[in-house]
């Protein structure tokens, strides 16, 4: 009953490292990744659109875009989609016509437009590995700066927060994933914040079941209402843990 999400093609600077004429990006996280490597590959970006498509006549299937930083980027990617989709009609090829679009919040030009970009898809995923990377300007796999790689930075939760306000404007669910979905100790503070659902690890969704379940979603919009009024990660963990033990004196291991 439940939809399979396919996110197109996502290749990191850390898996291409070689432009067409053979230099390295001086920074590749910034550089040819994701959506903006489809955008320019249009036909290798049509096949797999394609095979998503044909996925799509034998079960529920949703395409997510990655990496996306402007409506430009969006409205050039359906195009492609719609092409696809004309090509397969030509061949008679069977497809789901209204297979649902949505796309990636991880980069904070995309929160800043959230309300805009809503508008276009139907639904979000808020990527928080790449957010909290680049909202914070942070390499994420750098020792020298890994201190630095906060969840709980307020500037990241009130990106979290626009999102999901900008996506609920206009009607559409907004999804996390990333490492920060499936820490259990930030379940109250993304149910505070209003997030639909969560993609994590396999192993995490039983002992998460558990702690949703033993959650009153008043009391977790009161806790991010607290927490957004502080302007430290530090503050913000230690009124999260004081809620914490309050609500699970036995600690959430305990469940």
């Amino acid at each position: 009953p439940f939809p399979v999400t396919i996110r197109t093609l996502d290749l990191g600077g850390d898996k291409i490292r070689l432009h067409s004429n053979g230099q390295g990006e001086s920074n590749p996280a910034l550089g040819l990744r994701a959506i903006r490597l489809s955008l320019r590959e249009v036909d290798m970006f049509k096949d797999q659109l394609k095979g998503i498509l044909r996925a799509s006549a034998h079960g529920k299937v949703r395409i997510m875009f990655p990496m996306i930083s402007g409506l430009a980027e969006v409205r050039q990617a359906k195009r492609i989609l719609e092409k696809a989709k004309e090509e397969l009609r030509g061949r008679g090829e069977r497809f789901d016509e209204f297979v649902p679009v949505g796309v990636m919040i991880e980069i904070p030009s995309a929160v800043a437009i959230a309300e805009f970009l809503a508008r276009e898809v139907d639904f979000f995923s808020i990527g928080t590995n790449d957010l909290i990377q680049y909202c914070l300007a942070i390499d994420r796999v750098n020792e020298q700066v890994v201190y630095l790689y906060e969840p709980l930075h307020p500037a990241v939760l009130r990106m979290i927060k626009a999102t999901v306000e900008g996506g609920h404007s206009a009607g559409i669910p907004v999804a996390m994933c990333g490492e920060m979905a499936g820490e259990v100790q930030y379940l109250p503070v993304l149910l505070g914040l209003g997030l639909d659902e969560l993609s994590m690890n396999a192993m995490a969704i039983p002992k998460a079941k558990k702690i949703i379940r033993a959650l009153r979603m008043r009391e977790c919009k009161e806790l991010v209402g607290r927490l957004l009024q502080f302007g430290t990660p530090e503050e913000i963990q230690m009124c999260l843990q004081e809620a914490l033990a309050r609500w699970f004196p036995n600690g959430v291991d305990a469940l």
